[in-house]
């Protein structure tokens, strides 16, 4: 696993060891940040369920200003703090040791850019998140919610929620979805 693109580009980022964490190959980061390119630079990145951190350090590798990342396993957040030691992006990072639902009460940001979320697949945590985020005043309709979720993960109570869904990317086994609060729908 390594950095794609930007100043900390090829730049190898550590894992943690076992099955708790679920890393985002290479390629599938790519295609994401391929996707996010004209909304990284000078963003405010927020990384929920972050595991070895490698999107936040991905987002500040392409410009973002300020990447949270959130993560309450040891294992990873050791990993999150060395990935971004190794970077030299510490400067740019706030870690969030604790649950992501719990976490999101810890961003004092008067905006934020761009929420990515891998959660671990089958509990419906994508769904408490989404709830719980259209509550919090940094997250506006110009916000970019992206879920990396499985394949078959239905979505269809995301508008009731009051989402707009933008834009949906398909993989193999998983994808990501693009997500805004209704009122700034727009295209992606």
């Amino acid at each position: 696993m390594r950095v794609i693109a930007g100043t900390a580009r090829s730049l190898p980022l550590k894992c943690p060891k076992g099955q708790d964490t679920r890393p985002t190959t290479d390629r599938i980061k790519e295609t994401l940040f391929n996707i996010l390119q004209p909304y990284t630079q000078g963003s405010v990145f927020v990384d929920c369920f972050s595991g070895s951190g490698a999107i936040g350090i991905e987002a500040i590798s392409r410009g973002a200003k300020k990447a949270y990342f959130i993560e309450n396993a040891q294992a990873a957040i050791s990993c999150i703090e060395a990935n971004l030691s190794f970077t030299k992006f510490t400067d740019r990072a706030v870690v969030l040791k604790q649950d992501a639902v719990s976490a999101l009460n810890s961003i004092f940001e008067k905006e934020t850019d761009i929420i990515f979320m891998d959660p671990p697949y089958g509990l419906d945590l994508e769904k408490q998140m989404l709830s719980l985020l259209k509550s919090h005043r940094y997250v506006t309709e110009e916000t970019l919610i992206i879920v990396e979720a499985g394949v078959r993960t239905d979505f269809s109570y995301a508008e009731e929620m009051g989402y707009k869904i933008i834009r949906e990317k398909k993989y193999k086994t998983n994808k990501h979805v693009f997500l805004r609060l209704q009122a700034g729908g727009g295209n992606l």
